[in-house]
Order: C-alpha cells, then structure tokens, then sequence
C-alpha cells in the first residue's frame, strides 16, 4: 500500500502593520472649551454693560441689560441659545484647523500620482528597495500602505511554498489591513462638523421660537398696538439666533465637503497602489 505524503500547507505570516494609537482627547476637550469660550464672548463681551443704556448691575449669570448701542451688543439680547450657537461655531474652527493639519499630513510629500509612478517604475525593474524608500520618502497614508505592501511584496519574493495567486492574495491582504488603520485617522472628528451641519440650524431655530415667544408675551402684558416697536425690536433680536445657526451651519457644510473631497483623493490613492502591487506581482513573478 503506497504511503500518502502530507500535502505541505503555507502558514500565514503575521500582518507587519501596526495599530496606531492616537489619544483623541480634543474630541474630549473642544466642545467643552468652545461651549464656555461662547458663554464667555456672549456674557462678558457682547452683554457688557458698556454697551447699552440701561445695564443690569446686578450682575449674574444672565444681566438683564436693556437699550443695546449697537447690533453687536443687540445679539445678547437673542437669550441663552446664542451662546451655545458661538461655540459650536467655535467648534467648526477648531476641528476644521485640525483637520485641515491633520488630512495635510497623510497627503504626505508631492502629488500621489507621481509618487505611485516612480514606484510602479521600481517594480517594474524589480528594485522592491528602491520602491520602498519611495515610500519613506512620501511620507503620507498612501506612503504607508504601500510600504506595508512592498514588505509583503518582498517577502513574497522569497516566498517558495506558496503559488502566485495565494502570494497575490498575500498581499493584497496586507494592504486592506494598512488601509484599515489608516481611514480611521482621515475621517475622525469629521462627525463634530456633520452633526453641527444639521444641528446648528436646529437649535437657532429653538432659539427663534423662544424669543418670539418671549416677544409676543410681551406685546401680550403691554397691551394693544403701543407695543408694536417692542414686538419688531424682539422679532429681529430672535432672528440673530437663525442667521448665527445657518451660518455656522453653512460654513460646517462647505468645510465637511471639503475634507471629504479631500479624503476621497487620499482614498483613490490608497486603492490604486493596491492595485499597482497585485497587478506587478502577478505580472512579474508568474
């Protein structure tokens, strides 16, 4: 009876990518700071009593001043959601800058199409160094995950127990796993300026009612047509609560589609070096 040989079976490798570990503690911090910067600029700023006739001297959490000088200082008078609505503005500021630092860094250094050119050229004269300190060279997330292929890329090489479409399958594998660590870190925060996108209108809108009724209980107590200046007066103090919202909302808008843009490239990018990759493997080491 013939002795059957066991079939020798490949052990996958470890993945070579390693976790980032990024403590986001100004997802934490910034809506804190930016709600208390609102309440700061809205009380002691736009509600300080040299800006009106008749300021509340009792001071307090919310003054009772009367008689605005100017419109910057008639904003106060649009109640308590206006300082909520300045610090979600705030917010936009604050996690449009960091964004903005953060989505320039993983764009890394030079255009990406150029730097998947000059390495699809290594591959093709099958220099995996030279391609890998292309990568050390971009320095950006398309840099990284085509790094973390072209070590499975040359490990693969070497590679005698596998066939191609396993070592293919190999790598391919390896840069869906690098491309996984790296989305996370392009798209975070981005939900502070997608829910202020929405939100911001929302609560100006509260704001708006609430000072409406505030306007018409008051031409209520007054009585008849003698109150009609105070009713236009509180209408229009109401409204600064929904041009401060849309606006805050608008600019969160623009600047969500701009990064998303942004990192759709970054994405597209990410894709095509997988692609260069298995497509140069495949075609080279048949």
């Amino acid at each position: 009876m013939a002795e059957t040989k066991p079939t020798a079976t490949a052990t996958p490798k470890a993945t070579s990518v390693q976790a980032k570990h990024d403590n986001n503690i100004i997802s934490w911090l910034a809506p804190l700071f930016c709600t208390l910067a609102g309440y700061a600029i809205w009380r002691f700023m736009m509600g300080s009593e040299s800006g009106f006739a008749e300021p509340d001297k009792s001071g307090g959490f919310w003054p009772s001043h009367t008689g605005p000088k100017d419109a910057f200082h008639r904003i106060y008078e649009g109640g308590i959601i206006v300082p909520l609505l300045i610090g979600m503005f705030l917010m936009v500021v604050v996690f449009s800058i960091e964004r903005y630092l953060t989505i320039r860094r993983t764009l890394g250094n030079g255009a990406i199409a150029d730097f998947i050119r000059k390495v699809q050229f290594h591959l093709a004269s099958r220099n995996v160094d030279a391609a890998i300190a292309e990568c050390d060279k971009q320095r950006g997330s398309v840099g990284n995950v085509m790094k973390a292929g072209l070590r499975r890329y040359k490990e693969m090489i070497a590679e005698g127990s596998m066939s191609t479409d396993q070592k293919v399958v190999a790598i391919q594998k390896e840069v869906e796993e690098a491309t996984a660590l790296e989305l996370p870190m392009m798209q975070k925060n981005l939900v502070f300026l997608s829910t202020i996108t929405s939100v911001g209108t929302l609560i100006a809108l509260l704001g708006t009612v609430l000072g409406m009724i505030r306007s018409f209980a008051a031409l209520g107590e007054e009585g008849g047509g003698g109150a009609a200046a105070d009713l236009a007066v509180g209408i229009s103090e109401a409204l600064y609560n929904t041009a401060l919202g849309i606006g805050t909302s608008a600019i969160a808008l623009i600047l969500y589609n701009v990064f998303t843009t942004k990192i759709d490239s970054i994405t597209h990018g990410i894709d095509e070096s997988g692609f260069t990759l298995t497509q140069s493997f495949a075609s080279l080491y048949k």
